[in-house]
């Protein structure tokens, strides 16, 4: 078939790569416009409009999948299907209409659970065991099209969001390939999602990441995990914004909140046992461990993270 690829983050690289080896056809790419990036806040081609230059492959950023122009660009490109990982886009249904056998989306979840644009992160936070991807026909609504494959992935105890991400990228890449050769050979038919058990995946905002030390240690834990690498998990002290790398639990109780610190470790309270600090990173400094961090802000026992 006659592919034109659409992604836009890291995360997308590997289905593209992996689609430009398979027996299809990739003439085109789609991705989002270059954005600003730097302190010099210059525009810079996304990951996968980078990979599809390095590739010798035509690109189109438009600013938004319905602008007629692009549309006709894309009609000229006679795709069979349009394969997506990320694209951040919504796509309207006069683009959908375009390649026969439609746009058909790689999406990081067992569908219809977590549908939306952080599945991997609401995953760890729920405390899921498995997670995986599916590929699906996309339809108007929401991450609610029938779908054609899947992949399941265990949650590992320590997993932080981009580990998970990370290893589903690369089996989901595959699981792309062989639907795509699974329409063509017609050996696959999709299927429309159940109506039980769909969870919604909301982008993780800021404010989200702010570590709750009130709450019990497992649901810390699973939130500075669930928001690493992005948005980043984060508390105050002494005014100053820090952000938090992923903990290890500890037998230890303290308050929400205080400060424990020893020469080589810094744990706090949560709302039952403390958890100890693995790397953090203050305003204006670079990444370090929590206890090179400690003596450098000669932080004391008995301080505290937090509003608690």
């Amino acid at each position: 078939m006659r592919l034109v690829f659409a992604g836009t983050p890291e995360v997308a690289v590997p289905a593209l790569d992996a689609l430009a080896d398979s027996r299809h056809e990739l003439v085109g790419v789609v991705t989002r416009p270059d954005a600003p990036s730097g302190r010099g806040r210059k525009l810079v081609a996304s990951p996968v409009g980078l990979r599809a230059e390095e590739l010798g492959l035509p690109v189109l950023k438009p600013a938004h999948p319905r602008d007629p122009d692009f549309q006709e660009a894309l009609r000229a490109l006679a795709p069979d299907a349009c394969p997506v990982v990320a694209y951040g886009a919504l796509l309207p249904q006069s683009a959908l209409d375009i390649p026969p056998h439609g746009w058909i989306n790689l999406h990081f979840s067992v569908l219809p659970s977590w549908r939306g644009a952080a599945p991997v992160q609401h995953a760890i936070w729920a405390g899921d065991e498995v997670s995986g991807a599916t590929t699906f026909r996309i339809v108007k609504e929401l991450d609610a099209g029938p779908t054609f494959g899947l992949m399941t992935e265990t949650i590992r105890p320590t997993d932080t969001a981009g580990d998970l991400l990370g290893r589903l990228a690369e089996g989901g890449a595959g699981l792309l390939v062989a639907t795509l050769d699974g329409i063509e050979d017609g050996a696959l038919e999709a299927r429309e999602q159940p109506l039980d058990g769909v969870s919604l995946a909301p982008k993780i905002q800021v404010d989200d990441a702010r570590v709750v030390w009130t709450e019990h240690a497992v649901a810390v834990d699973r939130r500075i995990r669930a928001c690493t690498p992005g948005p980043g998990a984060w508390s105050t002290h002494e005014g100053e914004r820090i952000k938090i790398g992923p903990v290890r639990h500890t037998d230890v109780t303290l308050e929400p909140g205080l400060v424990e610190v020893a020469k080589n470790y810094v744990i706090v309270g949560t709302g039952s046992t403390a958890v100890m600090l693995g790397d953090v990173k203050a305003f204006g400094k670079k990444q370090m461990s929590a206890a090179d961090w400690a003596r450098g802000a000669r932080l004391a026992t008995g301080t505290r993270f937090g509003d608690v």
